[in-house]
């Protein structure tokens, strides 16, 4: 878009929540709360955003998460949709729409896209070999492959993308693949599928990044954008970008709209984005209004809140797929964060080591400011950060209840004991406490500047030096000593601290929004406007001041102490760790294992693999070669001498140049953690085990 055209439209959109599990707070600070900060400060400014966002309840996440609970995936995103959808709400995410993708406008939807993509001939129709479980006898979709990240050595990254350095994958890029289903090394098996050749679309993607144009003609300033998100992305168009199958072999999905696709749905990186126009549908056909007009209008503009592991997907792959249909708008900024980590640990789901919305709302009812406070405080905008309860604590009893709620406290009870409750009938002049007048305008005007440029962090830092004015003015004057000496100045003084309230009213409206509409209603404040914000105006005088109450409460020790025990004790249960139990079998099945005792004489790490120990295992009647993936679990010198249970008619299988004959029983807890399985007494080398 023009610089010199203003946008009539701004469309904001949140990523998608896969619907697998509940939201945490990595998840707030990275996409939801600056995406319900930025919308609420548009809408203070005069203009009329569409927030959008709604749950992503397709791919292989959903399914694993079903297989898992032993439910169908229909029962686990219809859980976990009204879960996170009602926490959003509690929370104060204001959007205007939280679609779902199992909505049958959304499969009509991405549907219709796919079909004119390919009817375009922007895909390529592929036969090629695929990871293939022969247990389960299926093919894989990317989250069912499991090994070890080619960039950054990750051993547990998944077939699409490793989270730990945020590479985005094909499965044939993971070194030492295993099916997460069988836990063993998948085949390669021939399968078709629609390809999006991405290579063909570097030249324009890398103008559109790097330049912020679009066949020539401006459409965004690049500067705007993050380092780390033009850094992702040019790094990957740099490399060369590589055809990606757009379809995936699942029964759970959005079927794909072609010929000879039976068993095939769409990828779901090519779904869930689609998503954000489903859920612009849906709102525009309850509201009366044109979807079009925020999506094809060129004077409509779109924002992508997202996480940093999203970067590649809303920054190459879905603007390769809106330019190739023709009719759509670009972003024009994608402002994604990095990730936040909780007490000295990264955040997981899987380890239960997080701390989820729905029951933070539950332990702290009417606290859910403090938990915007804190995570816009500490936001991981530029770099990772961390969130500790005692951080916590230390910001909502050292700043919020002792600056912020401190000073409005003050002034609303001294307003009251001097006055009735009326504001002074006093004229402020502009020379009147200039100084901090002239602070008032700067600190308002600055957090309106950092809201418009994404830096969510220093504009909160802004509002809360509105309240540090306030707070400051107020101890620096002392009213309560001039009252009786020079009543008319403490007038003065009490009617710019009223002004310095009504502010802190507004500013802090995208932040904190309960605590802001609890102050309004405080100071009998009808305004939400920020037309006026900075003025020492905003309350007129003898207006009526309604009776203060407490805008925030001290956090005890005991409350933190019981979060810090909670989390602890979450991580230890696991509850979500127990695998579902696999197919039965028959007891014939069973019998065909030969499982053996025997010690092992001999170990040494194997070359190139940090994983792999190549062990000397006696089983009595003969010495075997063993490769074990137990080398970040066990040394050398532990291991020599242990007795392991052995299969012992597995067949050899070639493995780094060694051919393995048979497999070491390992115990695995939730953690990853491996554990030697072994009997009460060292029975004789070659026993059976029965």
């Amino acid at each position: 878009m023009s610089d010199n055209i203003s946008p009539k439209r701004k469309l904001i959109t949140a990523a998608l929540p896969y619907a697998n599990g509940p939201i945490h707070i990595g998840h707030l600070a990275g996409a939801y709360l600056p995406a319900d900060i930025y919308a609420r400060y548009l809408r203070l400014i005069g203009e009329n955003p569409l927030f959008v966002c709604g749950s992503d309840e397709h791919g292989a996440a959903i399914t694993l998460r079903a297989k898992k609970e032993g439910k169908q995936p229909k029962e686990i995103v219809d859980h976990y949709h009204e879960l996170n959808k009602s926490a959003f709400h509690d929370f104060g995410i204001s959007f205007d729409i939280f679609h779902r993708t199992t909505d049958p406008l959304h499969h009509e939807t991405a549907q219709d896209f796919f079909q004119t993509l390919n009817d375009k001939g922007v895909f390529e129709k592929e036969e090629k070999e695929q990871f293939f479980d022969e247990e389960y006898q299926q093919f894989l979709a990317d989250r069912y492959i499991t090994g070890t990240c080619p960039k950054c050595g990750n051993e547990s990254a998944y077939g699409d993308q490793c989270e730990k350095c945020g590479t985005s994958l094909n499965p044939t890029d993971l070194i030492n693949p295993v099916s997460t289903l069988s836990s063993k090394s998948p085949i390669l098996k021939k399968t078709t599928h629609w390809f999006l050749p991405m290579q063909n679309h570097e030249k324009w993607l890398k103008e559109w990044i790097e330049d912020g144009t679009i066949d020539g003609i401006k459409h965004h300033d690049p500067k705007s954008w993050r380092k780390q998100v033009i850094g992702q992305c040019k790094s990957w168009i740099d490399g060369g970008l590589q055809a990606r199958a757009m379809t995936r072999d699942l029964d759970w999905g959005v079927k794909v709209p072609a010929e000879n696709a039976e068993g095939k749905v769409l990828y779901v990186w090519l779904d869930a984005p689609i998503g954000y126009i489903s859920a612009t549908k849906a709102w525009a056909a309850k509201n009366n209004q044109d979807w079009k007009s925020y999506w094809q209008d060129e004077q409509s503009e779109i924002v992508h809140f997202i996480g940093k592991d999203n970067i590649v997907f809303h920054c190459i792959i879905f603007p390769i797929i809106l330019k190739a249909h023709g009719n759509y708008n670009l972003p024009v900024n994608v402002p994604a964060n990095e990730f936040l980590n909780l007490e000295g640990q990264k955040l997981s789901t899987s380890r239960n080591w997080a701390v989820w919305l729905h029951e933070y709302l539950a332990d702290f009812p009417e606290k859910q400011d403090v938990l915007r406070y804190v995570l816009c405080s500490i936001a991981p905008e530029t770099k990772d950060s961390e969130f500790t309860w005692d951080d916590f604590q230390t910001r909502n009893n050292s700043e919020l209840v002792a600056i912020y709620g401190n000073f409005i406290n003050r002034a609303l009870v001294l307003t009251h004991k001097y006055y009735n409750g009326l504001a002074p009938k006093v004229e402020l002049a502009d020379s009147d406490y200039s100084e901090v007048q002239e602070k008032l305008n700067e600190f308002t005007l600055n957090c309106k500047s950092y809201l418009s440029q994404y830096r969510f962090r220093d504009a909160l830092n802004e509002a809360m030096s509105v309240a540090r004015l306030g707070n400051k003015f107020l101890a620096d004057t002392e009213p309560w000593k001039l009252i009786k000496t020079n009543p008319e100045e403490v007038e003065k003084i009490m009617y710019l601290s009223l002004q310095i309230a009504a502010n802190c009213a507004l500013v802090f409206e995208p932040f904190l929004p309960n605590s802001s509409k609890k102050l309004a209603s405080m100071l009998n404040l009808n305004t939400s406007s920020w037309e006026n914000l900075g003025s020492s105006k905003l309350i007129p005088k003898n207006h009526q001041i309604n009776k203060a109450e407490h805008l925030f409460q001290k956090i005890e020790d005991q409350e933190i102490d019981a979060q810090k025990e909670k989390l602890s004790k979450q991580a230890n249960q696991n509850d979500l760790e127990y695998e579902a139990v696999k197919e039965n079998i028959q007891f014939d099945d069973f019998t065909k294992l030969d499982l053996r005792l025997g010690t092992v004489l001999e170990a040494e790490k194997v070359k190139k693999s940090n994983k792999l120990l190549k062990l000397e295992v006696d089983l009595g009647f003969e010495r075997r070669t063993i490769l074990s993936g137990i080398a970040k679990h066990y040394s050398t010198e532990e291991i020599i001498g242990k007795q392991v249970v052995v299969v012992a008619n597995l067949a050899p299988r070639k493995m780094m140049g060694f051919e393995s004959q048979g497999m070491v029983l390992m115990a695995e807890n939730s953690e990853g953690q491996l554990s030697i399985i072994q009997t009460d007494v060292n029975f004789q080398n070659g026993s059976c085990i029965a």
